[in-house]
């Protein structure tokens, strides 16, 4: 079968910005799927990749793993999918199958994982592109259902910025009644709200911005803290269960550390550019523990969606035509997006 012609939006070097290109993508196989694109939001990653600020970009590049579409295409070994369902695609779209974490549902862990974009498939030489683009080819088993009764635009972002803060609410077992704290207010912040919210938890947003408190509320949070505020932070010590961290920007550990119970966790999901510090015992005097995670394997991600669906959970967005993505990059680096944009590829 021959390959499919695609259209999409591509950085050709670092230095440049997205513009349209034409490129192939390879023909579906008896056990992928084709979608047709409907909508794929913009993560901070796609930043960081296009600029090359984390390094070994290839190029050109095709961002984007926040991915909406409609089954167009069906392979004869396909059982998940039929023609005309919706499907999502998040950061990955295979991995070795056999390793440990594999057979655990944790492909995000896994070693020879093939990203969505920026990345190679098991050949070693099949370029992937990313969902700034108007179809994709994907093995069945690393797309996810989505229910068809909701609006689109909104779920793409629970492809990564909506399974980047499930995944550790839930691998740290949020309930009931405890006290987690969120800190930053931005694209992942405003999901871990939400989602904190819906497990039950009394939640409360850090912010070094006091104007975020009346959408911090809005988004479900019980209260809101200003992290420059010593005083401020000085009454919350010993209060927190769990504390996740989106911040990207340098800042100090340690204030939030000493916000934790005994036995609690903060959890960091955030790059900062350089290396964080903290003092030991902060650590030690309470059994504290400082820790990472990033997105979720397949089945957590598949969980994810369905609580979603069923909680009413859906990202903060603004839909953008794709005439409008270098635009959208720079406001976000000037944090002016609340809280995801979202490319139509209708627009394309």
């Amino acid at each position: 079968m021959e390959k499919l012609q695609v259209k999409g939006y591509a950085v050709s070097s670092a230095k440049s910005p997205l513009a349209p290109w034409t490129f192939e993508r390879r023909a579906p196989g008896a056990n992928d799927i084709l979608l047709d694109i409907l909508y794929c939001g913009i993560c901070h990653t796609d930043i960081h990749q296009t600029r090359d600020e984390w390094g070994g970009g290839t190029f050109p590049m095709v961002p984007g793993h926040e991915i909406v579409g409609r089954v167009s295409r069906a392979g004869s070994g396909v059982k998940r999918f039929k023609v005309n369902d919706v499907a999502g695609i998040g950061c990955f779209v295979d991995s070795d199958r056999t390793c440990s974490y594999c057979q655990k549902g944790l492909q995000q862990y896994c070693d020879h994982v093939v990203w969505t974009y920026n990345s190679t498939e098991k050949d070693g030489k099949t370029r992937t592109f990313g969902g700034y683009s108007s179809q994709i080819v994907v093995d069945e088993n690393y797309a996810l259902k989505i229910a068809p009764d909701q609006p689109l635009e909104r779920v793409a972002p629970l492809l990564c910025a909506g399974i980047t803060t499930y995944s550790p609410l839930k691998h740290w077992k949020v309930s009931q009644g405890q006290q987690v704290g969120i800190i930053g207010l931005g694209g992942l912040g405003h999901m871990g709200v939400k989602l904190a919210a819906a497990m039950g938890a009394e939640v409360t947003v850090f912010s070094t911005s006091k104007s975020k408190e009346a959408d911090a509320r809005r988004l479900g949070a019980d209260h809101f803290a200003l992290s420059s505020d010593k005083a401020e932070m000085s009454q919350l010590k010993d209060r927190f269960d769990l504390l996740i961290s989106t911040i990207s920007a340098q800042y100090e550990v340690n204030p939030f550390l000493e916000l934790l119970k005994v036995d609690g966790t903060m959890i960091l999901l955030g790059v900062p550019p350089k290396a964080l510090g903290f003092e030991a015992h902060t650590l030690i005097l309470r059994r504290r523990q400082l820790a990472g995670s990033v997105i979720g394997g397949i089945p957590e991600t598949q969980e994810m969606l369905d609580f979603c669906a069923a909680k009413k959970v859906l990202a903060d967005v603004e839909v953008i035509p794709m005439s409008k993505v270098n635009e959208a990059y720079e406001r976000m680096l000037r944090s002016d997006v609340r809280y995801r944009f979202v490319l139509d590829l209708k627009t394309l």
